[in-house]
């Protein structure tokens, strides 16, 4: 099948070039022409791994094209996928100007009946709203086609991308037309070999199931986070008590790791968005506001426990910082808790000293702070480790580099790397979330 994707971030990039490897023709729209340059290359904006080789090779095999040219990209297909982003404002609700664009710029080179591919995450009714904008477009332009509306929601988790796309739990799509029901029988064919994966339901179930999903996640994540809070309280390894209730079925071990909060380009949009519905629903989301205060709370935990160990006093510390990007096997930075955490620390006197293999923040901290090339150079002559991301990389470190490169041999841990008793035989201080107090 033919298939037009606008927006070529993160989601739009992933689901054309997937699309494009299982045999579509797949051409991908963004008004950015610089980026759509470097596409045409193979030169990918973002870190995922195993797209780029994707990306090339659905290009050499002509399957894969990109264009900043909405008459091009309108003519190439009538299915339409939209994945532009929607970003929050500052009150929380999701920023919609994008998917305006969107409407005003196709309407003008529709030359043929439409399905429009909801792929962005929105709130519940923008399909609605997509569907009443583009019809009073088409009248006013004199235009006397159809335009169909769907959600089809994105479960992509960065890092893994491309094998949750192929390899999907299932298929959500919100349909009021059941005509179209083979159009996307046809696109999704490659997934479905095994059994049926395509689960339809109507447009505006599937808009909720999107936020309904990263809000359970999101809430596993600050559960965990709090009790944890209590571990440390009790001198309990928190760990022991994760092992514990994640081998209970109904629970279930995902997304039951204590950190320093959740971050990225999902959970902390979509939470704010979903409690904007609830809000505009004149309901009370007693449940998700207190997600958000643990979530808030967890970002700023270590930096407590860092300012308790050095009495309150940072001023002139070297603090080194492992992980910079919201998660492992990315490089985005959106919403990182390692940005709170380093304004934070900044603000109290302290230097930083940053290592990440993919991230940076340079754009963001100029002064008392400093990138390195390695783990063990940021951690020169620091006098405190903090870690932020679980990088592969850093939980193989041997205990006595910590001793040989660090002025005073202290690690606050984020994502529970290190093994309390193991760093405490090496005569390290060491502070995790919810490990108990610290041995050393």
């Amino acid at each position: 099948m033919k298939i037009t994707i606008v927006g070529t971030g993160y989601v739009g990039l992933v689901t054309g070039a997937c699309l494009a490897d299982v045999g579509h023709d797949v051409m991908c729209l963004d008004i950015n022409t610089k980026k759509i340059q470097n596409l045409k290359k193979g030169s990918i904006p973002i870190y995922e791994e195993g797209l780029e080789k994707i990306v090339k090779n659905n290009i050499d095999k002509k399957k894969l094209s990109f264009s900043s040219s909405y008459s091009e990209a309108c003519k190439f297909s009538d299915i339409i996928f939209i994945a532009v982003d929607t970003p929050p404002k500052k009150n929380g609700d999701a920023d919609l100007s994008r998917i305006d664009d969107f409407c005003n710029s196709i309407v003008p080179h529709m030359k043929s009946d439409k399905i429009f591919i909801e792929k962005s995450t929105v709130p519940v009714g923008t399909s609605d709203y997509i569907y009443k904008k583009t019809n009073k477009l088409l009248k006013d332009n004199n235009k006397n086609y159809s335009v169909i509306v769907v959600s089809n929601p994105e479960f992509l988790k960065e890092g893994t991308a491309i094998d949750d796309f192929m390899k999907p739990d299932r298929i959500i799509v919100g349909i009021d037309n059941q005509e179209v029901k083979p159009v996307f029988d046809e696109i999704y064919k490659p997934f479905n070999r095994k059994y049926n994966k395509i689960l339809y339901m109507s447009i505006r179930a599937a808009e909720l199931t999107k936020y309904a999903s990263n809000a359970l996640l999101a809430t596993k994540i600050s559960f965990i986070n709090e009790i944890s809070l209590l571990a440390d309280k009790l001198n309990i390894d928190i760990d022991e008590v994760r092992n514990g209730i994640g081998l209970d079925k109904r629970i279930g071990p995902e997304f039951l790791y204590p950190g320093c909060g959740y971050g990225g380009s999902c959970f902390p949009k979509d939470i704010s968005a979903l409690r904007s519905m609830f809000k505009i629903s004149r309901t009370k989301s007693m449940l998700l506001d207190a997600v958000k205060t643990v979530n808030d709370n967890q970002k700023v935990y270590l930096i407590k426990k860092i300012s308790k160990h050095f009495k309150n006093n940072l001023k002139n510390k070297t603090i080194a910082v492992w992980g910079l990007t919201f998660k492992p096997k990315t490089d985005d930075i959106r919403f990182a808790p390692s940005i709170d955490m380093i304004t934070k620390l900044i603000l109290m006197g302290a230097k930083i000293q940053a290592y990440d293999p993919i991230g940076s923040l340079k754009h963001i901290f100029k002064k008392n702070y400093s990138e390195h090339n390695t783990g063990l150079q940021a951690l020169k002559n620091s006098s405190a480790l903090l870690i932020c991301t679980e990088w592969k990389e850093f939980w193989s470190l041997n205990p006595k580099d910590f001793n040989k490169h660090m002025k005073e041999s202290c690690i606050f841990d984020g994502r529970n790397i290190y093994s309390p008793s193991k760093m405490s035989e090496h005569g390290i201080i060491y502070y995790g979330i919810g490990r108990g107090h610290n041995k050393s």
